[in-house]
């Protein structure tokens, strides 16, 4: 019997366990996989590039944007709010030094949620401003300087793994093995040692610019990290506040990114400890049964792996149902396999719709 299922198709119509039930007396319509000897035959010209199928975008391009835009929706974003707040500088109470610095240190502060009430807003409209402002930082500021952050944090991995491996001989196959195995640990790592550079040159700065004594400077930079803002302790000086506009926004995130990767690390191991009981746990005939997605009595490798994901909670149904329409789609000549010819037609035809 299972020489037999060796040309067989993976996948039957559907993967419906209810359908299969519906219709456990009919026997299955099978589609053989075999090699397309029925498909046009398309010959590629290596000096044409008429039938040449396109190379797709790299994944990584689409999930991480050029890295150059993330300051410049800042900058606008910023340059906008500090505009806004210089208009009203004087419907904004507390200590002024300059009202570019200080319309720009409100907008930090106020994006960062720190709110250290050395700056408040004094009239309506003032207070209609920085609510806006709030709301549309958290969700657009946050947004962008996070997967900045994130980006460069990915960046550092490779540095990481080579420094950490200075003295072996390591090849680029090793270390992509070692990020991807490691990855989230890396990131943890590198976040770590970026916080404790910025904690100790907040502490710094508080300490020669604000004149605190090295508790009340600790302190603060607690206070504003956390985004607990007391407002006791807080940037007064011209120069402080230039520095704070760097200094919050770099710190604030980082410390978010920071918890982002704990817990992407302890649901990382809960993965890890549901694919090992997956793996190890004894096979029966219930799973043999619930693994036959082409109900043909026998389990090939492609199911099992199938099977095997839906049970680590890797795929669901949905995305099984949802590949099987994509093959179909593109199995034009209905020979359940794919060919170069099958991708040219199905894209011809997509072209003529």
């Amino acid at each position: 019997m299972a020489s037999n299922s060796t040309g067989q198709s993976l996948f039957a119509r559907t993967v419906d366990p209810m359908h299969q039930k519906k219709n456990a007396n009919v026997p299955p319509k099978r589609r053989g996989f075999r090699r397309c000897k029925s498909a046009h035959l398309v010959v590629l010209d290596k000096n044409s590039n008429n039938e040449r199928l396109p190379r797709p975008k790299s994944i990584v391009r689409m999930l991480h944007p050029n890295f150059k835009w993330v300051p410049v929706y800042l900058a606008v974003y910023l340059a906008l709010g500090t505009i806004c707040f210089s208009l009203v500088d004087k419907q904004i109470k507390g200590k002024k030094t300059n009202a570019i610095i200080d319309s720009l240190y409100f907008c930090i502060v106020t994006m960062t949620t720190v709110g250290y009430g050395d700056l408040v807003p004094g009239s309506n409209l003032s207070k209609l401003l920085a609510c806006a402002y709030v709301f549309s930082g958290m969700a657009l500021g946050g947004l962008i300087v996070s997967k900045g952050v994130d980006y460069l944090v990915e960046k550092q991995e490779i540095l990481l793994v080579k420094a950490l491996h200075m003295n072996q001989k390591v090849g680029p196959f090793d270390i992509l093995k070692e990020i991807e195995t490691n990855k989230v640990m890396y990131k943890i790592f590198v976040v770590s040692i970026l916080l404790l550079v910025l904690f100790l040159v907040g502490t710094i700065v508080l300490i020669f610019v604000e004149e605190m004594s090295f508790i009340d400077a600790f302190y603060c930079v607690c206070c504003t990290v956390t985004t607990l803002g007391y407002g006791d302790k807080s940037f007064k000086s011209k120069i402080g506040r230039i520095f704070a506009v760097f200094w919050i926004l770099t710190s604030t995130v980082c410390l978010a990114q920071f918890f982002l990767y704990i817990a992407e690390l302890n649901s990382q191991k809960r993965q890890r400890a549901l694919a090992e009981w997956v793996l190890t746990r004894e096979m029966t005939n219930l799973d043999l049964e619930a693994a036959d997605i082409d109900d043909d009595g026998v389990v090939n490798a492609a199911e099992f792996v199938i099977y095997k994901l839906k049970e680590m909670g890797k795929i669901n149904q949905e995305d099984i149902n949802l590949v099987i329409k994509e093959f179909e789609e593109l199995d034009v000549d209905q020979s359940g396999t794919l060919s170069g010819s099958d991708i040219i037609l199905a894209q011809s035809s997509s072209t003529k719709m």
